[in-house]
């Protein structure tokens, strides 16, 4: 991978040689073990509004992160200078903030036998496809995305604009156990929210594409024609009396749940305790025919690598089997908190989806409606009701009241609240209908009840 081809200032030799720079540096020092990670990024983002360009930027990013151990005692310092005068002083300061800093029994880089070695760091999990687009080109994608917008209805009145953003980075880290890895990866997207109606019937709505390669994303026109039909199916949307009903998610949303039950079983949560899903390994966390899957080699995925964080081999595995939780989500430090073993998550989840073994090939999401039969479909939630430590969930909603497995009206204005320990054991189906938001993939998913207020 040379700079010229990829429009990197800095090639993975160069980061290499500065990482051997640095732990050479705080060797030097005395710390008894050290990490640095160098990473560059650079990117083109284009919006623009009415056919109109509205902004062009461009990023370069660079840094260096140097952490420093004196036994238990850690110190870091990051610069986005990588002159040699500036990583020596960078080495220096997180040497001179570990001198200064308490001893903490968990602190330390982790274990060897931990550590991806070279053939697993080395993987290549296809997850770079750099995009050649200029301004000029990028803004002809937007106005192509925004024009299938507002060209889909007369009814499409206005938009908030359309954007194209391409966006590549590559690192390197090394540490003193002998760890040494990097890659190179890309993340391109498209989007566009169209406005419907007029005055105070106005509706928006949006839609996107983000792919790791740009020939994957979708069509600019069936993009914008989407977020269009989108905005179409709300107008004339109301409230509805307060009420206990089923409640089916979006496939869109529905990844939101997948995250709430992460963030319960990840380390930091578990060992505050300020958690809902506290000493939950081996028990019941989701519906009894529910499985949740974890792949960090996807190719292409957004949440692949070949190795977490901190240098730790990763692999698939089963976090979730017939609703009974099998792992946390676990760095080294939260590991050594536990008294566990790290499970490879400095850094956070990789892939995850989200399986019901009752769904059928047929649970489209007409499917899905006709097993809510009555109840709320909702398409689009608001505020940040999420309380991580006692579970409990209240969110603004918006999308369509149901009868008889038919959408008979869209609805707005209202709020949906339960707690999440019950909403996940209440989990009555998963559709076939699955859709993939970031680092997670699940179908539509309808729990069995959930208060409504409304009018």
């Amino acid at each position: 991978m040379s700079s010229s081809t990829t429009g990197f200032a800095h090639t993975p030799d160069q980061f290499q040689q500065i990482a051997r720079d640095a732990l050479l540096l705080a060797r030097h020092l005395g710390a008894s073990d050290a990490g640095v990670e160098v990473s560059e990024g650079v990117g083109l983002s284009v919006s623009v509004r009415k056919g109109a360009v509205e902004n062009v930027e461009r990023n370069r990013d660079k840094s260096l992160g140097v952490t420093v151990y004196l036994g238990r005692r850690r110190g870091n310092a990051s610069s986005s200078d990588f002159s040699a005068a500036a990583l020596k002083a960078t080495v220096q300061a997180a040497y001179d903030i570990a001198r200064f800093t308490a001893e903490d029994p968990a602190a330390g880089l982790p274990d060897a036998d931990d550590l991806a070695g070279p053939d697993e760091a080395g993987r290549d999990l296809d997850l770079f496809h750099p995009w050649a687009i200029d301004a000029e080109g990028a803004a002809a994608i937007a106005r192509r995305c925004e024009a299938a917008a507002l060209g889909t209805d007369k009814r499409i009145t206005n938009s908030e604009g359309a954007g194209v953003s391409a966006q590549q980075s590559h690192f390197w880290m090394a540490n003193s156990r002998g760890f040494g890895g990097g890659y190179a990866s890309s993340r391109h997207s498209l989007s566009v929210a169209p406005i419907a109606g007029r005055g105070a019937k106005m509706q928006r709505d949006a839609w996107y594409s983000s792919m790791r390669a740009a020939d994957d994303l979708a069509a600019p026109e069936a993009v914008g024609r989407y977020a269009a039909e989108r905005a179409l199916s709300r107008l004339g949307s109301r409230k509805i009396a307060t009420c206990e009903v089923p409640v089916l998610f979006e496939s869109t949303l529905a990844t939101g749940l997948i995250g709430s039950l992460v963030g319960a079983v990840s380390g930091g949560a578990l060992y505050r305790k300020a958690t809902f899903l506290h000493d939950s390994l081996g028990r019941p966390v989701l519906a009894d025919h529910l499985d949740l899957d974890e792949d960090p080699l996807v190719p292409r995925g957004k949440g692949s690598s070949p190795f977490d964080d901190e240098g730790v081999r990763v692999r698939p595995r089963r976090v979730v089997d017939a609703g009974v939780l099998q792992g946390y989500f676990l760095s080294s430090y939260s590991a050594r908190k536990l008294g566990m073993a790290t499970t490879g998550h400095a850094g956070g989840a990789h892939n995850m989806t989200l399986t019901s073994r009752l769904t059928q090939p047929g649970d489209d999401l007409d499917a899905m409606l006709r097993k809510l039969h009555r109840g709320l479909f909702v398409i689009e939630l608001m505020g940040q009701g999420v309380n991580g430590v006692t579970g409990d969930y209240s969110r603004g909603a918006a999308g369509f009241w149901v009868e008889n497995g038919r959408i008979v009206h869209p609805v707005e204005e209202v709020t949906i609240a339960g707690n999440l320990k019950q909403m996940l054991r209440d989990v009555v189906a998963v559709g076939a209908d699955r859709y993939t938001l970031g680092t997670k993939t699940t179908g539509s998913v309808l729990i069995e009840k959930m208060k409504v207020a409304g009018a």
